[in-house]
């Protein structure tokens, strides 16, 4: 019968490979260093193959069999700790710190109510948050930097998994004394002799001018801006129109000027928003109860309090 690889092993191997030295993996180990040496030898013998160059002055090599064997030892220990970590959350009510990602649109109309109310119903779990772009939370997410991420259902990487949370759509944003506010809904190809705020945050610019484009128009773009707020109180400043898929409660800008919200005539396909995930790692115990909470509390899309004012 083979004989099976040791976890032990595997994980003194991958410590002297990143430490650099025997004497500072045994540090690191708290173990001696006749006991990591031993470990790597009996690796080898096992594997048949030499993993290390062991240089008295210059420490430790790989080798090219040790080069192969490392990435592959990193994520079956990774993947080790995450089982064991999954089977203590079983029959154990979830614990510890939790970071989630969100597209920076998307935030302040769903965090606001998901840390309020998940940290009320799960005292035990620290919930965190990172805001940003959509690249930059697919670079969370697949260097493990958050465990959980919601965002558009747009360009997703290749190593991200999702589900579907709920769907939105598009609007049309106008000053009240714009043309187009008079009409109760706006065909996009109305837009196409007026000049446009454009919101500039991936996939922001892409998907908006893919939605024109498909209705034959190119826009004019008068003003780019990263800024949703600074979008709205462009428009309500007459600068131009836009297109939004967030829709605040209150309709007046931070000047505290009215903006008209029609909806798009056309018939659009939905937008949804979504939570994603790492493909192929099974969650921690506190970013399940999470998802579940996010799919139970967003199945009808973000909760806004109080009655709509402005124009």
């Amino acid at each position: 019968m083979t004989e099976r690889m040791s976890l032990r092993r595997l994980a003194y191997f991958v410590t002297a490979a990143e430490r650099g030295t025997m004497t500072a993996a045994a540090q690191v180990l708290h173990v001696s260093q006749s006991a990591v040496s031993l470990a790597i030898a009996d690796l080898e013998r096992q594997l048949g193959v030499q993993l290390l160059l062991r240089h008295k002055a210059k420490g430790l090599t790989l080798t090219e069999a040790g080069r192969g064997l490392l990435p592959e030892a990193i994520a079956l220990l990774s993947r080790t700790d995450e089982l064991q970590a999954g089977m203590h959350d079983l029959g154990h009510s979830p614990t510890g710190r939790l970071v989630i990602g969100c597209f920076t649109t998307i935030a302040p109309f769903v965090l606001p109510e998901l840390l309020e109310e998940f940290q009320e119903a799960y005292r035990e779990v620290t919930l965190d948050f990172v805001e940003g772009s959509q690249v930059l939370l697919h670079e969370l997410l697949l260097e493990s930097r958050c465990e959980l991420a919601v965002l558009y259902d747009i360009d997703i990487q290749p190593g991200i998994d999702y589900d579907v949370l709920y769907a939105t759509k598009p609007h049309v944003l106008l000053p009240p004394r714009h043309p187009l506010a008079r009409l109760d809904s706006v065909r996009l190809a109305d837009l196409a002799e007026h000049d446009m705020i454009m919101l500039d945050v991936p996939p922001s610019f892409n998907y908006f001018s893919q939605v024109l484009a498909a209705a034959g128009i190119k826009p004019r773009i008068r003003h780019r801006t990263v800024s949703f707020e600074m979008v709205r109180s462009l428009v309500a400043r007459g600068v131009g129109y836009s297109l939004l898929i967030q829709q605040p409660t209150v309709d007046l800008s931070y000047e505290g000027r009215d903006l008209v919200i029609r909806p798009v005539r056309d018939r659009l396909v939905p937008m949804p928003v979504v939570l994603a995930r790492p493909s192929g790692i099974r969650l921690t115990r506190r970013a399940e109860v999470f998802a579940e909470f996010c799919h139970t509390r967003l199945a009808d899309g973000p909760h806004t309090g109080g009655p709509r004012t402005g124009g």
